[in-house]
């Protein structure tokens, strides 16, 4: 398959072609949902800009802003589809240069992020009560605004009051995310960072790191940081995208299902969902000790298989 640019480009061109790709799919996927918005719910683009402060004034700002939110992601993932094409690759050998294995990888992969949810949940504490430097005060004082907001606009979104809400956001909120970011964030800027630093650890935590401040929650870096290392390694272990976008859709659709759950008093009051509050410390020990018992076990596993994926 002839691409056009060489193969052998060298990374750091790759990366910002997946950057360019990247953008213009988001601009086109979203022009293409402000469109939507306005055919379906009579939404115009001006007062589009005002939703998000206040999306419980409109009648279907719910509707608009999950609608906005699906297919602007998807644009995201459908430029980084693009990258190999321009590269003379499929997207199969690009993406996944192994094959799966079997079908309980991705369960297993699943499974790890399960595991991990008390450990996290110890993570996400310290990292919500963390201060910045004297120096930063101003800083920390904006950022924590912006979270707030953030967090208000997450808490209307996922008001799961019917099951067919909950269909919605798990398409939106879960399976999207999950394919979209592992294909730009796994699949295109980890390969090149690995590819650029000649190192699989050195490529993985800056992958890692990049997927965590792009979300620009500073109070919650440290643990989706750390959950960007666990889907790093998922990735280069098994050398199959599908077994991180398992991961990354069940760390997602396991959060959703338990609001759901909260939302309609089916859950006990001490797993709130909403909370800051980690679980007590000898989960937090056991999820640490199984979660790092899991990923030894699959590296073990996947280490110096060399099936190739098929070209399509």
């Amino acid at each position: 398959m002839k691409g056009l640019v060489p193969r052998s480009v060298h990374p750091t061109v790759q990366l910002l072609m997946l950057l360019g790709l990247a953008v213009a799919g988001l601009c086109l996927a979203s022009l293409l949902a402000l469109l939507l918005a306005n055919g379906l719910y009579g939404i115009s683009m001006a007062q589009f800009g005002a939703l998000a402060a206040a999306p419980e004034r409109a009648a279907h700002g719910w509707a608009a802003l999950m609608l906005y939110q699906g297919l602007s992601l998807a644009g995201v993932g459908a430029g980084a589809l693009l990258l190999p094409r321009l590269l003379g690759q499929s997207v199969a050998s690009y993406f996944a240069p192994r094959r799966l294995g079997a079908a309980w990888w991705p369960v297993a992969a699943g499974l790890v992020i399960i595991c991990s949810v008390p450990f996290l949940s110890a993570l996400v504490a310290w990292n919500a009560g963390a201060h910045f430097p004297a120096f930063l005060h101003d800083f920390e004082l904006w950022s924590r605004e912006k979270e707030d907001q953030a967090a208000g606009l997450t808490r209307f979104l996922t008001d799961f009051n019917t099951p067919g809400r909950l269909l919605v956001g798990l398409i939106v909120i879960a399976i999207v995310p999950a394919v979209a970011e592992e294909l730009v964030f796994r699949g295109g800027v980890q390969r090149c960072l690995v590819q650029w630093f000649g190192s699989r650890h050195v490529g993985i935590w800056l992958a890692a790191a990049i997927f965590s401040a792009i979300h620009v929650q500073f109070f919650g870096f440290v643990p989706r940081f750390v959950l960007g290392l666990v889907l790093g390694y998922l990735y280069e272990w098994s050398g199959n995208i599908l077994v991180s976008m398992a991961a990354h859709f069940t760390q997602n659709a396991f959060q959703l299902i338990l609001l759901y759950l909260a939302q309609g008093k089916q859950l006990p009051t001490s797993l709130d969902p909403d909370s800051t509050q980690p679980l007590p410390w000898a989960a937090v020990l056991v999820s640490a000790v199984l979660t790092a018992g899991l990923l030894y076990w699959l590296h073990q596993r996947w280490a110096g298989r060399t099936e190739v994926a098929a070209p399509v």
